[in-house]
């Protein structure tokens, strides 16, 4: 399982203009402005973008038949944004080489970094998904320097190098690639509680404790945050900590996958 998986995800429901890399939808300052009288190839682009990727969330066949088809008749940026919905489609339906595939032709069609970074970032996590770091770490180290300058989406990139490392073994790189994603994204976070498991792992559990309250701080209702919490603190000794966490996992997410993990740390620890 990619470790960012989550982050790739909502770049998937970015839509980014494959010609700018901008992300659709009216920005703020717009909000009250007038529609224009004609629509542009570009806004109908953007248009036709948001459509297949809302398409994709509530009708996957659909939306992927329409994306083959936008696939199948066009070259070049609108090539890439049939393919980028391609993608999302794939993976929404949990086809990740499919997904993959798609994300790599999306970024392959255009040339602008700031838009082949986000197909690279989400190929990359789809291939982690799919089960091969080794690929998608190559696939990442083009990422990354694409997203040069762009915080977020280094950030992103990042943290799922961080995931193939770790699944290749090379816990040392994974940290210092966690220590570029913090540097770059101090208030993500999913990005502390990647690190808190990977110091955890490492057996550096004051380092793992000082990023787990991190992340707790800035999202404290996050049942996976405090899932690690109660980890971090058992292996610590602090057994009610811990009994603390795992009972506060159960009561903000009970039917969640996390709750039942929780459940079973309580059961080990007794009540």
């Amino acid at each position: 399982m990619p470790i960012l998986l989550p982050l790739a995800l909502m770049l998937m429901q970015v839509g980014p203009d494959p010609m700018g890399g901008r992300v659709p939808g009216i920005p703020e300052e717009l909000r009250d402005r007038p529609p224009p009288r004609k629509a542009t190839p570009e806004t109908a682009k953007i248009t036709a973008l948001d459509t297949c990727l809302a398409t994709a969330a509530n009708d996957p066949a659909k939306a992927r038949a329409l994306a083959e088809a936008w696939v199948a008749r066009t070259k070049g940026a609108q090539r890439a944004a049939g393919n980028h919905c391609l993608g999302v489609t794939s993976a929404n339906a949990g086809d990740w080489s499919a997904a993959s595939a798609a994300f790599l032709a999306a970024r392959d069609e255009v040339g602008e970094a700031r838009f082949r970074a986000r197909m690279g970032a989400l190929a990359g996590s789809a291939l982690l998904a799919r089960g091969e770091p080794a690929e998608a770490l190559e696939v990442l180290d083009r990422a990354k320097s694409d997203a040069a300058g762009d915080a977020v989406l280094g950030a992103a990139v990042a943290a799922d190098r961080a995931s193939a490392l770790v699944a290749l073994d090379r816990l040392a790189e994974a940290g210092a690639a966690l220590t570029e994603a913090r540097a770059l994204a101090p208030q993500d976070a999913h990005v502390w509680l990647l690190s808190a498991t990977l110091s955890r792992r490492q057996g550096d559990l004051p380092s793992a404790q000082a990023q787990i309250e991190q992340a707790a701080t800035l999202d404290p209702r996050d049942p996976a945050i405090g899932l690690e919490a109660g980890v971090i603190a058992a292996l610590g000794g602090r057994d009610e900590a811990a009994r603390q966490s795992f009972r506060s996992v159960i009561a903000a997410a009970p039917q969640s996958e996390a709750a039942r993990a929780a459940q079973g740390y309580l059961d080990q620890l007794g009540r």
